[in-house]
C-alpha cells in the first residue's frame, strides 16, 4: 500500500520524532561500554549489491536509503539497492545462494536464512558486538540466526509486527466496549460485527505476512507443527479444535479471503470492507497520510489490539521476522559487515526505526526506548513484537525443515481447507501431517 503515502507528509508527522533520533546515539542510547570497537576493512574498489523487501510505509524506504547514501560518501563503496515484494525476495534468494551469483547482501523474511545456511558468510563478530553494545538480541533473534547456538548466519533487523486493527466505533456498536482478550469474546465479537455488516476478514492465501495469524490461532489451542524434538506433532486434537474454532471463526469473515494476499487486507479495510484484520501498522499510517477525504477520515477510529489469548492460557504470538544475510560468494565480505555494521549503529537504525513509524520492531532492547514507542500510544502495541515472537518452527529447533514448511505455507494452508470447509478438520490436519513430514524426516 506504499501509494497510500504521501511522503512529505509522512515525514512532518513523524519530524518531531525524528528530530529526538538525529541527535545521535548518545541523546537517546546509553550502549554497554563493555561493548568493544568494531571495524571491518573494505576490499579495495569494493560495490555492493542489496536485494531487500519493499513494503507498504514510505518513510521505511526514504530513511533507508538516506543511510545507504551517508554510507557511501563516509566510505566511497558503491551500494545498489533492489527492492522487491516478499514473495519475491525469497525465490531470488533461492536462486542466489544456489548458483553462487547475485546480490552481497540480501534482507528476507522469518525463517529463509536456514534454507542455505551454508551459502551464508558467518557474522558472529558483528552480531556478538552488536548485541553487547544494544543490550541483547531478543531469544527470537538467535533462535531464527544462530541455530546451533554457536555461530550466527545473519544480523536480525526486526519484525513487522502483527496486530489486530480494528474500527473502535464498529466495535462498540457491536455491544463491545473493550476489545476481547480471549478467543471465546474475540469470537462472539466477530459474529456481532458480521451482524451489524461491519465483518472481520483475514488473509487465507499464501500470504508471507499476513498469513501468519495461523500460527496464533493453531498455538493458542496448544496445537504446534512439530514437538521439541523436531517430532510431526500437527495431526493433534488441539489442533482439530482450533480448526473447529477457524469453522466458526471464518464465517464471520468477508468473502474472498481464501484468495487475500499481504495487499489485500490494507485495501479491503481502507475501502471499508471490513473492520477488523490483523495487520502491521501501515493501515494506520495510510489513514494519517492520505490525500483521500473517507480515508483520512478513519484516523481516529482505527485502533490496536494483540491477539487474544486461546486455551493454552498464554499469548501465542507471530510476527513476520526480518533478517540480513550476507551471501557466503560476496568478493567483498569485510565491506559487506562494514555496511550492516553501519545501518544498525543508533545514529542511522534510530531514525530508520522512527521514519518507519512503527512498522519495523526492533531486535535490540536499546531501540525499544526510542520515542516512537511512546510518542502515540497506538505504536506501543507493536514496539515489544520481536521481544514477544515465538517462532514459526515452534516448537521444535529451526533449520532447513522448519524453513522449508514455512516457505511452503503448510499451517496456512491447513487452515484455509478446514475453514472454507473443502476439508474436515481431520483431512487437513492430516494432509497438514504428511506435508511437514517430508521436511522433518525421520
Amino acid at each position: 500500500m506504499s501509494q497510500e503515502f504521501n511522503r512529505r507528509k509522512f515525514l512532518e508527522g513523524t519530524a518531531s520524532v525524528a528530530a529526538g533520533s538525529a541527535l545521535g546515539a548518545g541523546a537517546l542510547f546509553a550502549p554497554a561500554v563493555h561493548a568493544q570497537a568494531l571495524s571491518f576493512k573494505p576490499e579495495k574498489g569494493a560495490k555492493l549489491r542489496v536485494l531487500r523487501w519493499s513494503r507498504f510505509v514510505q518513510g521505511d524506504i526514504d530513511a533507508y536509503m538516506a543511510n545507504v547514501k551517508k554510507f557511501t560518501e563516509k566510505t566511497g563503496i558503491e551500494v545498489r539497492v533492489d527492492n522487491e515484494g516478499w514473495e519475491d525476495v525469497r525465490p531470488k534468494a533461492a536462486v542466489a545462494a544456489n548458483t553462487g551469483a547475485g546480490p552481497d547482501i540480501i534482507l528476507s523474511t522469518n525463517d529463509d536464512a536456514n534454507l542455505y545456511p551454508e551459502k551464508l558468510l558467518d557474522v558472529t563478530d558483528l552480531a556478538t558486538y552488536l548485541g553487547k553494545k544494544y543490550g541483547g538480541w531478543y531469544p527470537a533473534c538467535e533462535a531464527y540466526l544462530r541455530p546451533d547456538g554457536k555461530k550466527w548466519i545473519g544480523i536480525a533487523l526486526g519484525a513487522a509486527g502483527a496486530m489486530l486493527v480494528y474500527r473502535q466505533s464498529h466495535v462498540k456498536a457491536a455491544g463491545f466496549n473493550e476489545f476481547p482478550k480471549d478467543t471465546a469474546g474475540f469470537l462472539a465479537l466477530c459474529k456481532a460485527m458480521k451482524e451489524k455488516g461491519t465483518p472481520a476478514g483475514m488473509a487465507l492465501g499464501n500470504a508471507t505476512g499476513d498469513g501468519l495469524w495461523c500460527n496464533w490461532l493453531l498455538w493458542s489451542h496448544g496445537g504446534k507443527l512439530v514437538d521439541a524434538n523436531n517430532k510431526v506433532v500437527i495431526d493433534s486434537p488441539e489442533t482439530l479444535k482450533a480448526l473447529e474454532y477457524a469453522k466458526e471463526l471464518y464465517a464471520t469473515f468477508v468473502p474472498g479471503t481464501l484468495s487475500w494476499l499481504d495487499p489485500h487486507n490494507n485495501k479491503a479495510f481502507l475501502d471499508g470492507q471490513v473492520s477488523i484484520t490483523n495487520n502491521g501498522i501501515s493501515i494506520y499510517y495510510a489513514t494519517k497520510t492520505a490525500t483521500d477525504p473517507k480515508v483520512k477520515e478513519l484516523k481516529e477510529d482505527v485502533h490496536h489490539a494483540q491477539y487474544p489469548v486461546g486455551p493454552v492460557g498464554v499469548p501465542t504470538e507471530s510476527h513476520l521476522f526480518f533478517n540480513q544475510m550476507i551471501m557466503k560468494y560476496s568478493k567483498y565480505p569485510q565491506a559487506a559487515k562494514a555496511f550492516l555494521q553501519f545501518m544498525m549503529e543508533a545514529d542511522q537504525f534510530g531514525p530508520w526505526l522512527t521514519a518507519a513509524g512503527g512498522y519495523i520492531a526492533p531486535p535490540l532492547p536499546e531501540y525499544a526506548k526510542l520515542p516512537v514507542w511512546t510518542v502515540d500510544p497506538k505504536h506501543t502495541p507493536y514496539r515489544d513484537c520481536v521481544k514477544n515472537l515465538r517462532p514459526t518452527g515452534y516448537a521444535g529447533k529451526l533449520g532447513y525443515a522448519s524453513a522449508g514448511a514455512a516457505a511452503d505455507f503448510i499451517v496456512v494452508n491447513m487452515v484455509a481447507e478446514a475453514a472454507s470447509g473443502s476439508k474436515t478438520p481431520k483431512e487437513a490436519a492430516e494432509r497438514a501431517q504428511k506435508r511437514a513430514e517430508r521436511y522433518y524426516k525421520v
